[in-house]
């Protein structure tokens, strides 16, 4: 799941997908969230974009890597190409050019994967010690998951989970905001399936939203009084 909101500053807040997916159905599903500096992740989207529709010869492509490890260092190899290229490009701006990537799916002979794609082009995958990763702004949603969080979660808690989580970012940074784009992708099903996107608006969202707050303050309520001593 992923938020939509990107902002050059208080007055300057605009809407932009930062989900992508690609499909071949029967034989790969890869999808990337991006975080960072827009220009970045939207240069290197493209690149990989244009770069799954030329020929095999012409440049490695996404749609023709042969394991999930490979279409990650591509992912990696081209978010290095772009920030470099940005930065000796001889244009400055106030904030640098640096972005985050995830990378998660599943090609056709081998298990569903997910990497964390850093600036630099290198990464990490998740595993059963690092089930989840998070990019952009994740101080206030994270709590949520690493407590809430379990391997063996139905799509439709998991979806509870991710909105929850996002609802406690929302309401503690204006960087973040709604509509919240999501993806889940059933393991060995190579298609693209329940995407879909959560407006503001949504009253499932809202009914989670109200819920939880009120289910938070009912918790503190039951929590033992704090006997205060002085020295």
């Amino acid at each position: 799941m992923s938020d939509t909101r990107t902002n050059a500053g208080l007055d300057n807040i605009s809407t932009f997908r930062k989900m992508t997916v690609w499909n071949e159905p029967g034989d790969r599903v890869l999808t990337i969230m991006s975080a960072g500096n827009l220009a970045t992740t939207q240069a290197v989207i493209s690149l990989l974009d244009e770069r799954s529709k030329l020929p095999a010869d012409r440049k490695p492509s996404l749609m023709k890597a042969p394991s999930m490890f490979q279409a990650a260092c591509m992912v990696g190899d081209t978010l290095r190409e772009v920030i470099r290229d940005l930065k000796d490009g001889g244009q400055r701006a106030e904030s640098n050019f640096d972005a985050t990537l995830i990378l998660g799916g599943q090609i056709a002979g081998s298990p569903s994967r997910l990497f964390l794609i850093y600036p630099e082009g290198n990464f990490i995958e998740a595993g059963e010690d690092t089930p989840f990763f998070q990019i952009g702004e994740i101080k206030y949603g994270r709590p949520i998951l690493v407590r809430a969080y379990d391997p063996d979660l139905s799509f439709e808690s998991a979806m509870k989970l991710l909105l929850v989580s996002f609802d406690s970012t929302l309401k503690a940074n204006l960087s973040v905001g709604a509509p919240l784009d999501y993806f889940c992708y059933e393991a060995d099903s190579l298609i693209k399936k329940h995407v879909g996107r959560v407006e503001a608006d949504n009253k499932q969202f809202q009914t989670i939203s109200t819920q939880w707050g009120d289910a938070l303050k009912q918790a503190l309520d039951t929590l033992p009084d704090v006997t205060l001593t002085t020295d």
